[in-house]
């Protein structure tokens, strides 16, 4: 019989899920959205908030590097070349001691036409540490990985439309995630690639329109996106069927299912505050249940409801989110093979310290519904989940060296689960097309089964050299 509290660890949805994002390795369970296309972090709200670093729907590169002359091409090209490695600081048995190892290059190709504009963003990739050349463009493995291929047009001035492969964020946490319910790359994120592939691709309509009251999007994905979750391939985990910390020996296998998504937000901008409700009809978006008859993982039904607020406060910036994580497959929460529904709860502030040195704090929590028919129906010997589960974060970027060279440390921190998460990182513009980057994945925890305590033997560090154009 398997444990829901493993189940929950094999999630990897984090508070990150805002902190890693839908439940355990759940990778969430909690770790954000941040990264820049959603939080590394952090209006108007007649366009979504402003993401963070890193994560926005527009490359990074883009606007740093392109210097196309569209007069001498049918349409407009960017991207970049890079390389990037890294290494495990102690030996893992299950997992290679090279974290990454791999070149890229990403080409941003965008066409205007009368009526519509296409765009198509694809990387091109060789791989050391995943040999496997086969694609899958839904976990992101081979050596092609589609970012985007979509056209957009507007039909009425207050509509807008985009249809196919597109990122997709929104929400106000910085690498924490609660309404945000598109696609995740956890193996991204923990491996050392830029904080941009925390994202993964969606296929999906997005449908905006634009009023004096409110401005909506709907957004359909007509097959579910699942995260690209942690499943032992690359990263090591908890597994709670084994009792032990596990990897490519114990690869999770999943049955995703056939249905489709629906995510929905209005937002508005009441003086200088953003403020917005959400609505998402769909699944786990990492494992959240386990069939017994087929031994394989699977994605529960979910619907979740949420609210934020974004704005000035004092001499920074202030947020406010918050969701209920409705688990429709167990909504008494007395089956131990499904997750329990869950309200999470997320405040943030940022500021500038001094000249060129920002400072940014936010509090997550947590709270597993129907706690004591969770706790009746746990299998003996499983370990529980806690009723509440509170992290705390904090990132601070200094520039210096006329703004070319970022320092920056990002941290999380677990007092419920006595654990901690940190990513430093060194990022260094040497001229308007190349950069170098070197930073680390370090996770502290005592015991193997709490959210960051599970990926103790994947400590990395990693460096790389990109050239933009």
């Amino acid at each position: 019989m398997i444990r829901k509290s493993a189940l929950l660890t094999i999630l990897i949805a984090v508070p990150l899920a805002s902190p890693i994002q839908a439940a355990p390795p759940a990778l969430p369970s909690g770790l954000s959205s941040g990264s820049n296309n959603s939080p590394e972090m952090p209006a108007g709200l007649t366009s979504a908030p402003s993401l963070p670093a890193g994560l926005s729907n527009e490359s990074s590169t883009s606007d740093a590097f392109s210097n196309t002359d569209d007069s001498e091409m049918p349409f407009s090209i960017n991207g970049f070349w890079e390389a990037r490695g890294g290494h495990r600081t102690q030996s893992d048995p299950y997992e290679r001691g090279t974290s990454i190892g791999e070149t890229r290059l990403q080409l941003e190709m965008q066409k205007e036409f009368e009526h519509f504009t296409a765009n198509l963003t694809t990387d091109l990739l060789y791989d050391t540490v995943d040999r496997d050349r086969h694609i899958d463009l839904e976990q992101g493995t081979g050596w092609l990985d589609l970012r985007e291929a979509n056209v957009e047009f507007s039909p009425v001035d207050l509509l807008d439309i985009k249809l196919g492969r597109q990122i997709l964020t929104w929400g106000t946490g910085d690498l924490l995630f609660i309404n945000d319910m598109f696609s995740k790359d956890w193996n991204s994120f923990f491996i050392g690639r830029d904080e941009e592939y925390l994202k993964a691709p969606s296929d999906a309509i997005k449908t905006s329109f634009f009023t004096s009251v409110a401005n909506i999007d709907l957004i359909i994905n007509p097959k579910f996106d699942a995260d690209r979750y942690i499943d032992g391939r690359r990263i090591s985990y908890y597994n709670p069927v084994m009792g032990e910390i596990s990897g490519q020996n114990a690869v999770i296998e999943t049955d995703q299912p056939d249905g489709s998504e629906v995510s929905v937000r209005i937002y508005q901008t009441v003086g200088a505050y953003e403020l917005a409700v959400y609505g998402y009809d769909g699944y786990w978006k990492s494992p959240g249940g386990f069939d017994m008859t087929t031994g394989l993982a699977t994605f529960p039904e979910l619907a979740v409801y949420g609210a934020s607020a974004r704005g000035p406060l004092s001499k920074g910036i202030a947020n406010i989110e918050m969701g209920y994580y409705d688990s429709k497959e167990d909504s008494s929460g007395d089956d131990p093979l499904i997750n329990n529904s869950e309200f999470r709860f997320l405040a943030g502030y940022e500021q500038e310290l001094i000249k060129d040195l920002t400072m940014g704090i936010q509090y997550y929590l947590e709270w597993l519904m129907d706690y004591d028919n969770y706790r009746d129906t746990l299998p003996i010997g499983s370990h529980s989940r806690d009723e509440y589960r509170h992290l705390l974060t904090t990132r601070l970027t200094w520039l210096t060296l006329n703004q070319n060279l970022q320092w920056s440390l990002f941290v999380f921190y677990s007092p419920s689960d006595n654990d901690a998460y940190l990513r430093p990182k060194v990022n260094y513009k040497i001229d308007d097309h190349w950069t170098a980057e070197a930073g680390g994945n370090f996770f502290i925890g005592k015991q193997d089964y709490t959210f960051f305590g599970q990926f103790k033997q994947n400590n990395n560090l990693f460096a790389s050299i990109r050239y933009g154009f």
